[in-house]
């Protein structure tokens, strides 16, 4: 997501609830749970965020990844027939193979903003994709000292590698301008509950609360910019 330097994927992860992940070799950790990479995207991120109810979702993504979030996002969308807005950040993409292997027989994958999206995967940024009434942006930048929308998202997906091998995104200064980043009433969500990034999250103004975690998770976290 930001600095550093090797290669960003490595091998495939089969995640007990049928859908697949990858391991980092540059954090050394996987990029979406082991314990339910596509149930850790709906329950912290397209459900915390209320996105799953939301009848125009405007999203900002910390963290693109391998695209399980977006993918979730995007077929909830589908399926409730509303439109979607969605933009990502993802400074050391990893290559368009391991995102279609992950994403293989998964929900989403069969969109066509999907498949527009690893045809031209890497090739410019910021990179634009749109399909009907659906709209995704991806930046290739580091989300550090990228530019962020400003009180846009109805939705804030911070996703970025743990606090210990990726402190950068969880501190209390860029935690502040993802704050801004939120429309009023938008809702930041997070897999992490850590004492540290609560604090930070409560600091930016936004009103933080605990909800139970995924599998292998006791609590994440959901903060809310007041309207």
């Amino acid at each position: 997501m930001n600095g550093g330097s090797g290669s960003p994927a490595g091998e495939i992860i089969l995640t007990p609830d049928g859908s697949r992940t990858a391991l980092s070799a540059r954090h050394g950790e996987a990029y979406g749970s082991r314990h339910g990479a596509a149930g850790q995207a709906r329950h912290v991120f397209l459900e915390g965020t209320g996105t799953d109810r939301d009848p125009h979702p405007r999203v900002v993504e910390v963290g693109f990844g391998l695209g399980v979030n977006f993918r979730a996002t995007l077929a909830d969308c589908a399926r409730r027939g509303v439109p979607l807005e969605y933009v990502a950040y993802e400074f050391d993409p990893a290559p368009a193979e391991v995102l279609r292997l992950v994403a293989e027989g998964g929900e989403g994958a069969d969109h066509p903003v999907w498949a527009a999206l690893l045809e031209s995967w890497g090739e410019e940024s910021p990179l634009p994709i749109e399909v009907g009434d659906m709209r995704l942006t991806v930046h290739f930048a580091d989300v550090l000292t990228a530019p962020l929308p400003q009180g846009w998202a109805t939705a804030l997906y911070l996703d970025g590698f743990s606090p210990a091998r990726n402190p950068e995104v969880w501190t209390p200064e860029f935690v502040g301008r993802l704050a801004s980043a939120l429309a009023p009433g938008g809702v930041l969500a997070t897999y992490s509950a850590a004492g540290h990034v609560r604090r930070a999250l409560a600091a930016s103004g936004l009103t933080v609360g605990k909800r139970p975690g995924p599998p292998g998770k006791r609590e994440c976290l959901r903060a809310v910019r007041e309207a």
